[in-house]
């Protein structure tokens, strides 16, 4: 059984946003009017939709888990979290978000995994120090790992309702007895720098105005609630992967004709007591504007 449905509205996606200002002839652009619904995650449906958003939420590092076994636990648990899609039941999702108890599930050999993980990445950043402490206990706290991600076109105004649905769930699951009392959620996600191009620091050609090369940029966020809900977090911070890549995969993600991209991984650990809070907040930061 589905979700009850909800419509987002028309999301206006922009689909040729290059336009000549200084032509002062009207925008020439096409818009695609999307409505989207939401599901409970289905085993039956949603296996390999899922599988493939955990694959670009981990980037680089996704083949250093199971990622099977971790769909199947997010499958196993159908009425916690949500799916995002446009054509129905029956398709691909387009979104997905979903929370795991890294209390209930730490001897599963494949969740042992992505713990290990976590607190190796929490150790590499001081910033994460509150997070590889509440790892490091011999007993882990009952920490829900909020795993999310979307496709990269699906506007950032789906969000609020799968977070609001979740904190439902949540406590319908509680009344149910059902272990999900958490005591911190953990929002894994990513972030990315733009990087000095490799293949234009080899050009002998003038070079246009620029940062220079090894200056620092700005973290910039794939996914903007991210901003929202650090601003409720212990902590929060990045990570490189461990997988390194060739130092022309910058330049094969290039946003800008003069900059690459290198994403990060991104951790956020939020108290229970201040989740409801972050979440309203995400709501009133990407609600639609009228």
């Amino acid at each position: 059984m589905s979700k009850r449905k909800q419509d987002a509205g028309e999301s206006v996606i922009n689909k040729n946003p290059n336009t000549d200002d200084e032509s002062g002839e009207d925008e020439d652009f096409d818009v695609l009017n999307v409505d989207f619904e939401w599901f409970d995650p289905q085993p039956e449906i949603d296996y390999h939709g899922i599988k493939a958003l955990l694959q670009q939420l981990f980037d680089v590092d996704a083949q250093l888990f199971e990622l099977s076994a971790l769909t199947d636990l997010i499958l196993s648990q159908p009425t916690l979290g949500s799916t995002v899609k446009v054509d129905g039941n029956q398709t691909d999702p387009y979104a997905f978000l979903s929370v795991v108890n890294l209390q209930e599930h730490k001897d599963k050999p494949f969740m042992g995994k992505v713990i290990q993980y976590i607190q190796s990445k929490a150790r590499s950043n001081p910033g994460l120090a509150p997070l590889a402490e509440l790892l490091s206990q011999s007993t882990i706290p009952a920490i829900g790992l909020v795993l999310t991600e979307r496709l990269i076109n699906v506007p950032s105004e789906i969000v609020p309702p799968m977070y609001t649905m979740l904190l439902e769930e949540i406590d319908w699951a509680l009344q149910d007895k059902e272990p999900y009392n958490f005591s911190h959620y953990l929002i894994l996600s990513k972030t990315y720098t733009e990087v000095a191009s490799k293949l234009d620091a080899e050009d002998s050609r003038p070079k246009k105005k620029n940062k220079a090369v090894g200056s620092s940029f700005e973290t910039m966020y794939f996914h903007p609630e991210d901003e929202v809900l650090q601003r409720h977090a212990i902590c929060h911070g990045g990570f490189d992967y461990s997988i390194k890549q060739d130092e022309g995969h910058s330049d094969s993600k290039r946003v800008f004709q003069e900059l690459g991209i290198k994403p990060q991984g991104h951790a956020i650990l939020i108290s229970a007591d201040q989740f409801k809070a972050a979440v309203q907040n995400v709501a009133e930061y990407l609600k639609p504007q009228a």
